[in-house]
């Protein structure tokens, strides 16, 4: 146990709702809870065995604040793996302060933020990239991002790191041993095994450095614009799929001058969403801004959603947007079916080789047929949301990086046949790097910048 203290502070959301929880953990926790707690059956919570619940009230001296259920979790058994009290009261504002206010008068100090995940770090209940996951779970927006997370905080990402690791530091204590007793320990051939061994660890950090591009798309969604001419019916588009009147629509072609930003579920999947100027030759100096950022947005997107105005032909504008997006991950939409149609799906399929679905924003036709297209893209298709390991911590990517760098540079030396000791230098970085991730290389100031953007009760 690193501490001394007993930390307190309410562990959900401050706002008026069912059950509040304020969280106590430390050495002294149910010491605190005693003396703040009234049990129905007048027995002492010190007494009662670890993981019950207990049914009684909050009482500052004679005034009864909360009737409360008491969750009491003996340390190491609970997710600090200090001795921990959880208040179950009241969900109101006021109820959830008196309860903190009076814990802390008996003995407890206010938590800091993310303090409780941190205690649960360096008391060695969680390494560093569970407690990262946590703060994933917490924030996950949509089911990819929360089984991803749910997998790192089960030991995921530990357990590839733990084991190349291992396999490191032996290495490194073989050729310290060798170079201490030559007599006994022969490297004639080593070089080569290592080699073996080095290029299987690059591949393992390769990939999990490869997963970080998906990794982000689950944590931080799909950006995706909309583009096409105007008038094709992107903004309609737009407000069909969030279910509300987001964008302005008019029978006025160039309405949407600037950009539009949203964000929603789709099937599963957040998409962040970017409705767009209508790209066409113009010479209104407003609208040439919109159109340019519209290229721009464009140009940066994960997935681009092509509007096509099937009421009328193809034209030099739409011949500018195919051009492009044709390098790029698309679906068009052959908007207005509900109208007569003048261009088909067969005239784009002689311009474009993307999905092309027929929709009508107006009637709200063939949008399921989006939902379906883009979750087989991201999904069953190119990108594989699956029991894989995905980074979706930058820190993470970049500790993979300097790691995969190290084990290049052992690959190098092995190749110009430098002294063996070149060697270990390099796989300590790689060591020390790889354990930078699950915190067993890191500084306290690190610890400390991660752990401050947790919130305050977690």
């Amino acid at each position: 146990m690193f501490h001394t203290d007993t930390i307190a502070a309410i562990s959900t959301g401050m706002t008026s709702s069912g059950i509040g929880i304020i969280r106590i953990s430390g050495p002294d926790a149910i010491a605190i809870a005693d003396k703040v707690y009234d049990s129905r059956s007048g027995k002492k919570l010190e007494n009662m065995p670890t993981h019950t619940i207990h049914y009684g009230f909050i009482r500052d001296g004679e005034e009864f604040i909360d009737e409360v259920l008491v969750m009491l979790m003996r340390g190491p058994r609970s997710f600090t793996a200090e001795d921990t009290v959880e208040i179950n009261c009241h969900g109101g504002v006021y109820a959830m302060n008196r309860i903190l206010e009076l814990v802390i008068r008996k003995g407890a100090r206010p938590a800091q933020p993310g303090e409780f995940t941190k205690r649960a770090f360096l008391n060695g209940r969680i390494d560093l990239s569970q407690a990262e996951a946590v703060i994933d779970v917490i924030n996950a927006k949509n089911e990819y991002a929360l089984k991803s997370s749910v997998s790192q905080l089960k030991g995921s990402v530990l357990k590839v790191i733990k084991d190349i690791r291992e396999k490191i530091i032996y290495h490194i204590a073989y050729i310290e041993s060798a170079l201490d007793d030559p007599e006994h320990i022969s490297l004639d051939g080593y070089p080569k095994q290592l080699e073996e061994q080095v290029e299987q660890w690059k591949e393992k950090i390769r990939t999990l450095i490869a997963s970080s591009e998906n990794g982000k798309r689950m944590k931080e969604g799909i950006r995706t614009v909309i583009v096409g001419k105007p008038n094709a019916g992107k903004s309609s588009l737009l407000n069909v799929l969030l279910g509300e009147e987001r964008a302005i629509v008019t029978d006025i072609a160039g309405t949407t001058r600037d950009v539009l930003e949203e964000q929603m579920s789709l099937s599963g999947i957040s998409l962040n969403i970017i409705d767009t100027a209508g790209i066409r030759s113009t010479e209104d100096v407003v609208e040439k801004i919109g159109v340019k950022k519209a290229k721009t947005y464009a140009r940066d997107a994960d997935l681009i959603i092509y509007v096509v105005d099937s009421s009328t032909g193809l034209d030099e504008n739409d011949e500018e947007i195919m051009e492009m997006i044709r390098d790029r991950k698309a679906i068009v939409l052959l908007n207005k079916m509900d109208l007569d149609c003048i261009t088909t799906e067969e005239d784009i399929r002689k311009h474009l080789d993307k999905p092309v679905i027929p929709v009508s924003a107006k009637e709200e036709q063939g949008i399921d047929r989006l939902e379906q297209t883009v979750k087989d893209m991201f999904y069953d298709g190119s990108i594989s949301f699956n029991d894989e390991i995905y980074i979706t911590n930058m820190r993470q990517k970049a500790a993979l990086k300097e790691a995969l760098d190290s084990l290049e540079q052992v690959s190098v030396s092995i190749q110009n046949q430098m002294p063996e000791d070149f060697f270990s230098i390099d796989m300590m970085n790689a060591y020390e790097e790889l354990g930078s991730i699950t915190g067993e290389s890191v500084g306290e100031d690190l610890v400390n910048e991660i752990f401050s953007k947790f919130c305050m009760g977690k």
